[in-house]
């Protein structure tokens, strides 16, 4: 009997015992309730054992149900501990590796990197997707590697702090020329300034000041894109709100001389499984060389005005510098 147990029902049974609803677990397996119904039926009858009472207001668990739903989560736990343990094991440092973050980070400092990275690593493919949410794509399970702006709180997910992004003001020379130099924070209400739509989100984690300064300033710019804050800025367009790091870049655009407004830490954030991949590995590692605070100072637990970097050039403009094997983890 039990050689004709379909797994697939076992499945479909946990989630209509876990919502308590035909309904409700045909609307998350994306099946219809008939088909669900069906399928316990189906179970039932090899079972030959009825696993749920029905009524108009839903289901509950017979006894035989009740035990059925253990063996039904023992087995799921032992699927997933064989995917964890034997999934792509001992596979080359070679194929795919997904890595997720923000549209700022991928496009301005993890990708004018790429080109080395694939020099030294021409097996592994990355691919680089930008979110909003990396820590919901990792969860997911589209993303392989992320890097995020919470703290990760599952324990399932690995996480290791990889610095802090500073923000410092930047504008074009043409606009200062035009408009002049804000002298204060509070003076910015008088010009044309830029934010992107994540740190509005994220100003409950700022200071007291950085609130106070998002009430005074009526935006003349919110988008969700780094890229077009910068290119806006560069091209005469206003105040820009940017990570210390856009420095680096070589566009025309002036850091000004005001204080930080809010420091948010960052992770770099991955699965047990896949830091068992050589391939993933590879990946983790050359990330924590990018960011490595002893070589790029805009990731500091301390702010670092870009225009003191300027004065330690050589240290700005370092290259890469690998995670040693004993480091990793």
């Amino acid at each position: 009997m039990f050689e004709n147990l379909d797994w697939d029902k076992l499945k479909v049974f946990s989630v209509v015992a876990e919502l308590g609803s035909m309904n409700a677990a045909a609307t998350r397996l994306k099946e219809t309730a008939p088909t669900v119904s069906r399928k316990i039926d189906e179970l039932e009858r090899t079972l030959n054992a009825r696993l749920l009472y029905r009524s108009p207001r839903g289901v509950t668990l017979t006894e035989a149900g009740k035990k059925a739903l253990r063996y039904a989560e023992i087995m799921s736990d032992a699927a997933d501990g064989l995917r964890s343990d034997v999934l792509d094991h001992d596979l080359p440092a070679e194929g795919p590796v997904t890595l997720c973050t923000g549209d700022g980070l991928a496009a301005h400092w993890i990708a004018p990197h790429l080109p080395d990275f694939h020099l030294q690593n021409p097996k592994i493919e990355l691919r680089l997707v930008t979110t909003d949410q990396p820590d919901t794509e990792l969860l997911n399970e589209k993303s392989e590697i992320a890097i995020q702006f919470s703290e990760p709180l599952r324990q399932e997910i690995v996480s290791k702090k990889l610095g802090i992004l500073h923000y410092a003001f930047f504008a074009s020379p043409e606009y200062l020329e035009t408009f002049g130099h804000p002298a204060s924070l509070f003076d910015l209400h008088n010009h044309r300034c830029i934010i992107h739509s994540g740190y509005v989100n994220q100003m409950e984690r700022w200071a007291p000041k950085a609130k106070q300064f998002r009430d005074l300033i009526d935006f003349a710019l919110v988008t969700n894109s780094g890229s077009v804050m910068i290119e806006v800025c560069a091209n005469g367009g206003g105040i820009a709100l940017l990570p210390t790091y856009v420095h680096s870049l070589g566009k025309t655009m002036v850091p000004l001389t005001l204080p930080e407004v809010a420091p948010i830490r960052f992770w770099l954030t991955y699965t047990e499984r896949v830091r068992r991949l050589a391939r993933a590995q590879i990946v983790i590692d050359w990330l924590r060389g990018l960011f490595n605070q002893k070589f790029s100072p805009w990731f500091r637990p301390n702010f670092v005005h870009p225009l003191t970097v300027d004065a330690e050039e050589p240290v700005a403009n370092a290259t890469v510098q690998p995670i040693s094997a004993h480091q990793n983890a």
